[in-house]
């Protein structure tokens, strides 16, 4: 019987010791000039570029978390040769027994939900995915039907940090702002499927611009893993997600990505010294907060 996801992801962080989420968003201008030299400036280029930094990241990550957020559209820019390489990050990833998150913010319906369904879990392998709520359960179903019997999970946004997300997130609806009642769905589709962790395979996406809403929504989505972006480059701190976390120290994982993948100037030699510094701070700053209290 596969594990559920949710159990899965306890085991990830509680391997580490941390609830820190390395995101993958390769950057060509922000690569080490090496790299950029050695594969060149072309589609494929940078593809190879991207797959080579990406892998070069994960080692030495890898003993440091327990999971990673490959950004999709970086690699998706690059046409068939980011797809391959995007397949090759995720399946190093798993061979280094981290837990993929593909951060690509899917939604649809019917037959073209199944397809994305199928795009991420059978052929990306990829271990849970972001998803847009705004078509409603039908848009979910699909992909929830593939992820639970194989122990994946969903990310579904419900908070989101950028400057115009209020536009629609905090419309009132029946008395309460709309990512309100995203929520109270999330929490709902969470509780249909609860591991022994007591969490669900449902998640929220939540960012932590806002810490006070961030502490309200952990009550509201009590069985479910919460996504918190924004943390470290973004201006996050640790003290920020902290309301993220239940008592026992779980429910949340917290992603950093610039702030682990770019602490160096591109012409430094022996950049793989800055990331694995950057992550060890990064992951060590959260340790206070997610001790069970």
């Amino acid at each position: 019987m596969t594990d559920h996801f949710a159990d899965r992801l306890a085991a990830a962080v509680s391997a580490r010791d941390t609830a820190l989420c390395v995101g993958l968003d390769p950057r060509w201008d922000r690569l080490p000039e090496r790299i950029r030299r050695r594969h060149g400036d072309t589609r494929m280029g940078r593809a190879r570029a991207y797959e080579e930094f990406c892998a070069r990241v994960l080692d030495v990550v890898g003993p440091l978390v327990g999971v990673v957020k490959p950004q999709s559209a970086f690699f998706e820019a690059l046409g068939t040769d980011g797809l391959a390489a995007l397949f090759q990050v995720v399946e190093r990833a798993r061979r280094l027994g981290l837990l993929v998150i593909l951060d690509a913010k899917r939604n649809d319906i019917a037959s073209t939900a199944e397809a994305y369904a199928e795009a991420v879990f059978d052929w990306l392998q990829a271990d849970a995915v972001t998803l847009n709520p705004y078509l409603g359960r039908d848009s979910i179903e699909p992909l929830l039907q593939k992820a639970r019997p194989a122990g994946r999970g969903l990310f579904v946004l419900v908070r989101t940090s950028n400057p115009g997300a209020g536009q629609f997130q905090d419309l009132l609806c029946e008395g309460e702002p709309l990512h309100v009642r995203v929520a109270r769905a999330v929490e709902s589709w969470s509780a249909e499927h609860l591991g022994r962790c007591g969490l669900g395979d449902v998640g929220a996406v939540v960012g932590c611009t806002h810490p006070k809403e961030l502490t309200e929504l952990r009550q509201v989505l009590s069985s479910a893993w919460i996504l918190v972006p924004g943390y470290g480059a973004q201006g996050g701190t640790a003290a920020d997600v902290a309301g993220a976390f239940r008592s026992d120290g779980l429910g949340a994982i917290v992603n950093s990505s610039r702030g682990v993948l770019f602490p160096f100037d591109p012409s430094v030699l022996d950049w793989e010294k800055e990331v694995e510094k950057a992550a060890r701070q990064a992951a060590e700053a959260l340790r206070p907060v997610t001790a069970e209290r």
